[in-house]
């Protein structure tokens, strides 16, 4: 069944964060969200369930963790069974909670930086000590892409003399969009073994996969890794499903998660009742030619996109991602010979009229880079590549 990616839907009726934090004029290419419907399966389920007219408390049903386990032992032949799946509102409250959970006050968290902006707001969260690990940038003439340092990922441990309990990894990382290869996920995971430091793993981009690259769970390495190891993932990227709020903690140790159940009753998070009937449609594998399709047309939008960069937008670098819908732009040139002042972000908000998320928010490394999201109509993209390099054009 074709599928039409390339249709225009005006968002600016509805309350979206994305298409109202800026003026009428500005093209908003920022916030994490696609300007694609859902898939039609899942509108349905919605609509049958609106239709039921009530909408009272509900709770993660026995079908629907069966649908999340099944899911994993389909993609990754990972073994999961009902009773260590968990639902979350999202993934951002759900690692807020591994957090609760894992770590006592003062403890030390560890992230790789540049990193999705809430990872660096759990220290400040929860109380904790924040451990920073720089990712090593390496650059190519029109890209670049990052790799572990692992000399700074072992130097981050125990930073500022506190104990580092959870090493928050994102994977696929948002935003340099790279899926972590087995090699790198089970060195990472020996460190924190022997540190005895438990790994939570956002994965809330794995599904979104660019080019038939392969995605590898953390947990799915080893039983022994999984026994340290909060997995989350959720289809409010994959299926752009976000405003109903619902995820998925994956945790086989038992005493891990009963920890972790009961973080979520102290802090009283609740899940959207629509949210489980559009996560178990959309995980149940009927939306999966919708997602083979959605994958193709975000590959395209990336390889133009960095085509474009290369042709037409000179001075700037960017990823070439693996997965998510993200691309992470180098602007750093352009601030340093002065075609631009002040903040790359600004420069493009004022002079292109386009919103990019800015690269400072995503800690160490994100000086001079802005987030670029293609998750979009082709039309819409090629609008705000245009207006990026008129405004680059004039500034010269």
């Amino acid at each position: 069944m074709p599928y039409n990616f390339d249709t225009l839907i005006d968002r600016r009726p509805s309350n979206s964060i994305k298409w109202h934090r800026y003026a009428p004029d500005v093209l908003p290419m920022w916030v994490a969200d696609m300007d694609f419907r859902a898939p039609e399966p899942v509108l349905e389920a919605l609509r049958r369930a609106i239709a039921h007219g009530i909408f009272g408390y509900e709770e993660a049903s026995l079908s629907l963790r069966e649908t999340v386990a099944a899911r994993m032992q389909r993609l990754y032949n990972w073994q999961v069974t009902p009773e260590m799946v968990i639902a979350v509102p999202g993934l951002e409250s759900g690692f807020n909670t591994a957090a609760w959970a894992v770590c006592a006050p003062e403890d030390g968290l560890l992230v790789q930086t540049p990193v999705y902006p809430p990872f660096l707001r759990v220290p400040r969260n929860v109380g904790l000590v924040g451990q920073p690990a720089r990712l090593r940038q390496v650059n190519h003439e029109y890209t670049l892409h990052y790799e572990v340092d692992w000399e700074a990922f072992e130097s981050a441990i125990n930073l500022q003399e506190a104990r580092t309990r959870m090493f928050l990894l994102c994977h696929p990382h948002n935003p340099i969009g790279q899926v972590y290869s087995q090699a790198d996920l089970t060195r990472m995971a020996e460190i924190c073994a022997s540190e005895d430091i438990v790994i939570c793993s956002d994965e809330i981009h794995s599904e979104l996969l660019l080019g038939g690259v392969q995605h590898t769970p953390m947990a799915a390495l080893s039983p022994e890794v999984a026994a340290y190891t909060i997995t989350l993932i959720a289809p409010s990227k994959t299926f752009n499903v976000a405003g109903l709020f619902c995820g998925f903690a994956i945790i086989p140790n038992e005493s891990l998660r009963r920890r972790y159940q009961a973080a979520i009753e102290r802090l009283t998070l609740h899940v959207n009742s629509l949210g489980l009937i559009a996560a178990e449609t959309a995980l149940s594998g009927i939306c999966d030619d919708w997602l083979k399709s959605l994958c193709t047309y975000l590959t395209a939008n990336r390889d133009f996109l960095v085509n474009y960069v290369r042709e037409h937008l000179p001075g700037i670098r960017t990823t070439v991602p693996d997965a998510t819908y993200l691309a992470w732009l180098d602007c750093t040139a352009l601030l340093e010979n002065g075609q631009i002042q002040g903040s790359a972000h600004k420069f493009f908000l004022e002079k292109a009229r386009v919103a990019l998320n800015d690269g400072a928010d995503f800690g160490p490394g994100g000086e001079g880079f802005v987030r670029l999201n293609f998750g979009c109509p082709r039309q819409t993209l090629i609008e705000a590549l245009e207006r990026m390099s008129a405004a680059l054009r004039e500034s010269t």
